[in-house]
């Protein structure tokens, strides 16, 4: 474990906007220091000591300056350089303090950018209001749907909303006879309603990766043929949504009568009916009162049969027995005194009236039992009628440990995508707190034998202890070593030290995954959700391009290969927005532009880092007049070509287009002029 070191020496002032400030230096706060400085900018901090542990190995060293104090101060904060500041993020524990804080970096400084830690939405959103230049996130709400996802399984990796429009991430492995196979080539899966994010061929050997900024997207080649064994990453939306809408099993209704003939028939069988009051005398602790009820039943009837008989015997006037029964029944509810002195010329009267002290004892007994009987019965049909919680499910199930922020997130997440969940709490919920999900309270060890674990397809465990979290996991793998085991953790350190040691769990550090939103929101960006893909966190992150943005005039083309990022939704100002755009589209101000990026992808963003461009057109020769037409009209909006240079262009043929391409949009280029009777072919850049 690392220790407190000395406080790093201070550095230069940072230029006036450059400079990002993170108030409290816990796990989220080391994680968004290690995550801004990625983008290699000024990180200063403020903690109110000096931290005993630095997550992130050499973290101390790579702040720029560290001031120990109330980051609430005004005092402080000048220390730390507020004024010079492009962006404050802060991620104290202390909602008040974040809340303070904030307020008072806006007054030293009205330009700066405000990201606070926060849970509580109406807050969040009138301060979004009031406040410009403000967002307010909350780490739980933001890792939450990672945790959901990893139990869901493999195939759905992700699954957000746009405007209304669902989208999914879906990992698929073809199998023998899939419509793809040896028939479709990568690029022609892309879309109106789904785009190709990795590509992993069951030959890996013979795998050419194609140039890409990005690790993660792009690095797969358009003309791939899919074989048999193929693993295909696609982002889809509305249109094609499959896991969403597999329907939740609907339980089997019973008809009333048919249950009467099938209690009389069970009453009628002796073996049945021994079977059955066994099984009562031998039941848990939970059933005492109703076994002690039966009990007490039993005895009462035994009691009436035996005073029916002695009446009968010792009547002097042969009395009927029907006329004996309601003397005994009489005495057994307590009418002792109104047949007390009818005994009196019974033969053997003391005899009978000690019996009937016995009856009216024994009624009263039975009598107590009953209401309690009764009074725990009404009890319970209140609260089922109160909660109207299902059954556990039988199998392929989830089940989460511990229903706090987290817990009550993850099990809401795995309902919407129609996912057979069941709840364990040490406590008891509300009855309008996820209503419609089974639950189980009490020790959570022993509720892990109720829940049908040995059949269940993961486990969450999701408590404010990592320990706790580790010890539940481990213990559900060896109850049913086939499950996946999704653990929460808060230390990355510890993250990586259980992921290695323990390979069949899927560890993830709350901290870790929203200290990526949390520094991408720094430089403005609004980060709308993320999720896990081959251990990378993708953020689903919008720009709303304004004047003088760099971004201005680029055709989506050139962000997606040139950034390494994949563009998701487009919305020119006042107009409807268009799910998976074209590559054609340019970006003018005012649009609103959604993608799915990595960390790396915003820093390149930021920093105007774009790819280089490599790959040319050579085009020889179009076979007729309007493909020359047709091919100058495909140069100027794909390539970005001015449509007079292109007609030009088209006239001087054979030539090599002097315009420099990626490679997937020099691919596309040369597919639509080979549809246009113009042949082409893609140049590679020189070895």
């Amino acid at each position: 474990m690392a220790t407190a070191a000395p406080q790093p020496e201070k550095r230069e002032t940072p230029p006036p906007n450059e400079g990002f400030l993170v108030c409290g230096l816990g796990s989220l706060g080391q994680n968004c220091v290690a995550n801004l400085k990625s983008f290699g900018v000024p990180v200063h901090a403020i903690n109110n000591t000096l931290p005993d542990q630095w997550e992130v190995p050499h973290l101390r060293d790579l702040i720029d300056h560290l001031e120990i104090g109330d980051c609430r101060s005004a005092e402080v904060l000048e220390k730390a350089g507020i004024r010079q500041c492009r962006a404050v993020l802060l991620v104290t524990q202390d909602e008040r303090v974040n809340l303070e804080a904030a307020l008072t970096a806006r007054v030293l400084n009205p330009k700066v950018r405000l990201v606070m830690r926060s849970d509580k939405q109406n807050l969040n959103e009138l301060m979004g209001q009031q406040l410009q230049n403000f967002i307010a996130f909350e780490p739980t709400q933001l890792a939450a749907p990672a945790f959901a996802l990893g139990a869901f399984g493999e195939e759905l990796i992700g699954y957000f909303t746009l405007d209304g429009h669902r989208f999914q991430v879906v990992k698929q492995r073809l199998e023998s006879g899939h419509g793809w196979c040896d028939r479709r080539h990568l690029h022609e899966l892309d879309t109106h309603h789904r785009r190709i994010l990795c590509h992993t061929p069951v030959d890996e050997d013979s795998w050419v990766m194609a140039d890409s900024p990005s690790s993660l997207f792009y690095s797969w080649i358009p003309d791939t043929a899919l074989r048999v064994g193929d693993e295909v990453v696609m982002v889809e939306s509305d249109a094609q949504l499959r896991t969403l809408h597999r329907e939740a099993p609907q339980p089997v209704r019973r008809k009333p009568l048919r249950q009467i003939g099938r209690a009389i028939a069970r009453l009628c069988h002796w073996p049945t009916l021994k079977q059955d009051f066994i099984h009562l005398v031998r039941s848990s602790s939970g059933q005492q009162l109703r076994r002690v009820a039966i009990i007490c039943g039993i005895t009462v009837l035994a009691l009436c049969l035996i005073g029916t008989l002695l009446l009968d015997a010792n009547s002097p006037d042969d009395i009927p027995l029907f006329q004996a029964f309601l003397y005994t029944f009489i005495t057994l509810f307590g009418g002792y005194g109104d047949v007390y002195e009818a005994l009196e010329d019974f033969e053997h009267p003391r005899l009978l009236q000690s019996f009937g002290v016995v009856l009216t004892v024994a009624g009263a007994a039975f009598i107590g039992v009953l209401y309690a009987l009764l009074t725990e019965k009404l009890l319970t049909l209140r609260f089922e009628f109160m909660e109207r919680r299902p059954p556990v499910p039988e199998k392929d199930h989830v089940v989460v440990i511990w229903l706090g922020r987290v817990g009550r997130q993850v099990l809401a997440a795995l309902q919407e995508l129609n996912q057979p969940v069941v709840g364990i709490s040490s406590h008891g919920l509300d009855a309008d707190v996820l209503p419609r999900v089974p639950l189980l309270t009490g020790d959570v060890s022993a509720a892990l034998n109720k829940a049908n674990l040995a059949t269940a397809k993961s486990v969450v465990a999701v408590s404010e202890d990592e320990i706790q979290n580790l010890e539940m996991g481990l213990l559900a793998h060896r109850l049913n070593p086939y499950c996946r085991a999704i653990i929460r953790t808060y230390d990355q350190q510890f993250t990586d030290r259980v992921a290695q040691i323990f390979p069949f769990a899927q560890v993830l550090c709350a901290s870790a995954l929203s200290a990526e939103a949390f520094a991408g929101a720094a430089f403005g960006e609004h980060v709308i959700g993320l999720f896990r893909l081959y251990d990378q966190t993708v953020l689903i992150t919008q720009y709303q391009v304004e004047t003088g943005d760099t971004l201005v005039g680029m055709l989506l083309a050139e962000v997606a290969y040139g950034y390494g990022v994949v563009p998701l939704w487009h919305q020119h100002p006042d107009q409807p927005g268009k799910i998976m755009p074209s590559d054609d589209t340019r970006l003018q101000p005012g649009d609103r532009l959604v993608v799915l990026a990595t960390i790396s992808g915003l820093r390149r963003i930021e920093q105007q880092e774009l790819a280089p461009r490599t790959w040319h057109i050579y085009i020889e020769k179009a076979f007729t007049a309007d493909a020359l037409f047709d091919g100058a009209t495909e140069l100027a909006r794909v390539a970005g070509y001015r449509l007079g240079d292109a007609r030009e262009f088209m006239a001087q043929l054979p030539s090599t287009l002097p315009l420099s391409l990626y490679r997937h949009q020099a691919l596309r280029l040369s597919r639509l002029l080979t549809r246009a009777q113009v042949k082409a072919e893609v140049v590679p850049p020189p070895s």
